[in-house]
């Protein structure tokens, strides 16, 4: 499937655009800022935008007033379509939020219901207590997502719910001409709404694809076949820096293996997880890792391992960012008036080519080769290419002693030749993907 041969790039747009975090309700055109963006994408061989939040919404456009409308420090449902159309011409697919668990206090059918209360046709939209109180003092309770009030959560076992939202992904695919979705907190969201969805959008648009947000547990209670196609992979995204911070690639070795490996009690063997190093929610990656020198190595990694790689703007060029800089989140949503292009962005780049180019990359087993704390070699094998992804963490050189199957590879990153002769020489801090010859 074309998703599975994907290289993803995130945009948070109300950040990247620099919009007002407050909804000022001022109509701008900020959204189409993301055009200027297009080559650069195309440089990175990048193949699909994955948006976060374009609707309008309160705040930070995960608390939704309206599901058809764009928000207006974006600007209109037109601009975002012309955006959506320039990728599309480029040969790039477009991934939206689903932001289906709740929605903002400016959510017009919750606004209906703080007005009319118990004679609001859309009381039962809600998970409300007509008795209690809010922190709001509106003189109703209700349920927020996680003890957060300005989201509100959805009765999704109310069939008019389903209906609108479900309409409203209708129109994002007619009108937009959306490729899938990133469903937001989709580990909360009921199970029968995520199943509803997934028939609808594989009648509606057969190589639809869902990725569904997944912090621990057994992926698989939403990934199968009647839900989500993928989910998000924290558990290699905190195994990754973790590895490179404690200079211990056992950790990450675990997971890859517990994950992908060939045995019978592996959990996602064949299965595409969405994999990462940084996302709107999390400290970029260039502030967390310890040694500014493990970046590009990072990277090597996340385009190495089983699954769908997807870069969150700006880390490509090494923005920095951490939760505590500024609140909301907003140091890891920061705007940038233009694409930047460094060492670390061509390296990115010649990964995200490496990969998209390699069966072995995209649909290959994994199986450890070689581990120690500071190098890991593991092999990527697929029916027609077997590549060895080799990365050395340590500030000294490495000679790896080790059976490769074969006396010859080439570098997919840099085309230069390998010969496995007398031992395979990891400079340090160095990665490679070598494809063997057959």
């Amino acid at each position: 499937m074309w998703a599975e041969e994907s290289v993803m790039y995130q945009i948070y747009p109300l950040g990247m655009c620099g919009a007002p975090f407050e909804n000022d309700g001022i109509p701008a055109h900020r959204i189409l800022k993301v055009l200027d963006w297009i080559d650069h994408l195309r440089k990175l061989h990048v193949n699909v935008v994955y948006f976060g939040p374009v609707f309008e919404s309160d705040t930070h456009g995960y608390n939704t007033r309206d599901y058809k409308k764009i928000d207006t420090r974006l600007g209109t449902n037109e601009d975002f379509k012309a955006v959506c159309d320039a990728l599309h011409a480029a040969g790039i697919r477009v991934y939206l939020d689903g932001v289906f668990n709740h929605a903002g206090r400016g959510f017009t059918q919750f606004q209906d219901v703080l007005k009319n209360r118990e004679g609001s046709a859309y009381k039962d939209w809600f998970y409300i207590n007509f008795g209690g109180n809010d922190a709001f003092n509106d003189g109703l309770w209700y349920e927020g997502w996680e003890g957060n009030y300005d989201l509100v959560k959805l009765n999704l076992d109310n069939p008019a719910v389903c209906d609108h939202l479900i309409d409203a992904v209708n129109y994002w695919i007619d009108y937009f001409g959306i490729d899938g979705l990133r469903l937001d907190v989709a580990y909360m969201v009921n199970r029968n709404f995520l199943k509803r969805l997934r028939s609808f959008t594989d009648a509606k648009k057969k190589d639809f694809y869902l990725i569904g947000e997944i912090l621990g547990g057994d992926y698989r209670q939403i990934m199968n076949d009647e839900m989500c196609h993928s989910v998000t992979n924290y558990e290699c995204y905190k195994g990754m820096y973790s590895s490179f911070n404690s200079l211990n690639m056992f950790e990450i070795e675990y997971s890859l293996n517990r994950q992908f490996g060939q045995d019978p009690w592996c959990l996602y063997t064949g299965k595409h997880l969405m994999n990462f190093v940084d996302n709107h929610d999390v400290n970029r990656i260039a502030s967390t890792l310890t040694c500014k020198e493990h970046l590009k190595l990072i990277y090597a990694m996340l385009f190495g391992i089983p699954g769908i790689p997807c870069v969150y703007y700006g880390s490509e060029f090494g923005a920095q960012g951490r939760k505590e800089d500024e609140g909301h989140d907003l140091a890891l949503r920061a705007a940038f008036d233009k694409p930047q292009w460094n060492e670390l962005t061509d390296y990115i780049a010649a990964l995200a080519k490496a990969k998209r180019e390699s069966e072995a990359l995209n649909y290959g087993s994994y199986r450890k080769v070689l581990l120690t704390n500071r190098q890991i070699i593991f092999e990527r094998k697929s029916g027609h290419e077997r590549v060895l992804v080799a990365i050395n963490a340590d500030a000294a050189d490495y000679t790896a002693h080790f059976d490769a199957g074969c006396g010859q590879a080439v570098d997919l990153i840099t085309g230069k030749p390998h010969d496995f002769g007398g031992g395979s020489l990891l400079p340090a801090y160095s990665a490679s993907y070598w494809k063997m010859e057959r």
